[in-house]
């Protein structure tokens, strides 16, 4: 594939790569990352995420909680792969709802000044953040960035040598010189290109698509839509927020069911992509998948129960 466009920066809308891509194929198929075509959405939340939302918002009385409920929002349930900032008010507010959490005095923050930026229309980003706390100064965004880019330098430290799943590979060279590919995603592109061109996959991607150029519907809109047929647009994901992004725009959706990547990365290569290609994905057979997947995450919280 070509070398993937890269953002630089210096572009005043960061999605102009995205607006100025021209179709190569018939076919478009973008993929999510973390958690999608890399098992890396466990180690960034427990290992990179949690810690930090303890560290910088004073959860240190309330720990465990934290993490469980954490879990649950970003992991294990309907929200699984939302944004960070729209995931941690709601970890926020799951807390602040646990008996448990009143009764060691702890101190939940309400998050006004965040719910506040995510309300903005500044990119959720930490390029956003920084713009939004230069007009809006205050101590509590101050923790937001501190905290936000906490995440990002354990992340840069901690995420390494995280395979694709397997198939993944497999199924990116099949889809070559069929398809145009994208990277469809909500982290960072800095750490995308990270790990993407650890693995060597980079190479099969002709744009890599993060944070920074806003949300997947977005990505999907400027770079896909108009310029493909809708049934000629596929985005892969594990997260309901995919699903909704590939609903919103009218095109295909593929899951990737969270704790059983490997067989719907084999289910993909050997059958789905064919009947992407075939015009037979549409219908009963998607509606077949969507429904599998949606068994997999809960909306109500474990400890509700």
């Amino acid at each position: 594939g070509a070398a993937p466009v890269r953002w630089t920066g210096s572009m005043t809308n960061p999605a102009q790569v995205l607006i100025d891509f021209q179709p190569k194929h018939e076919f478009f198929v973008g993929i999510d990352s973390d958690g999608c075509a890399f098992d890396a959405m466990e180690i960034k939340h427990k290992e990179c995420f949690i810690p930090n939302t303890i560290k910088h918002w004073g959860l240190q009385p309330v720990s465990t909680l934290t993490r469980e409920t954490a879990e649950f929002v970003n992991l294990y349930s309907t929200s699984r792969g939302v944004n960070r900032w729209i995931g941690l008010v709601k970890v926020f507010d799951l807390l602040r709802e646990r008996p448990e959490v009143a009764q060691r005095g702890a101190l939940v923050p309400a998050a006004d000044k965040v719910r506040a930026f995510i309300a903005s229309g500044f990119p959720l980003s930490n390029r956003g953040l920084r713009d939004y706390l230069a007009a809006h100064p205050d101590p509590e965004l101050e923790t937001a960035l501190a905290w936000t880019t906490g995440v990002d330098a354990y992340i840069e430290d901690t995420v390494k040598h995280v395979p694709p799943f397997p198939d993944v590979r497999e199924s990116l060279q099949k889809m070559q010189g069929k398809t145009d590919l994208m990277v469809v995603s909500a982290t960072p592109v800095e750490a995308l290109e990270r790990e993407w061109g650890e693995h060597g996959l980079s190479e099969f991607m002709d744009v890599i698509a993060g944070q920074e150029m806003g949300t997947k519907a977005e990505h999907l809109q400027a770079a896909a839509k108009g310029k493909y047929a809708d049934d000629h647009i596929l985005l892969i994901g594990d997260a309901p927020g995919d699903r909704d992004a590939a609903q919103a725009k009218g095109v295909l959706y593929y899951p990737i069911n969270p704790g059983h990547e490997a067989a719907s990365w084999k289910r993909f290569r050997e059958e789905a992509f064919d009947k992407f290609l075939a015009g037979t994905f549409a219908g009963a057979y998607q509606a077949q998948l969507i429904a599998e997947f949606e068994q997999l995450l809960p909306s109500t919280p474990p400890w509700k129960k």
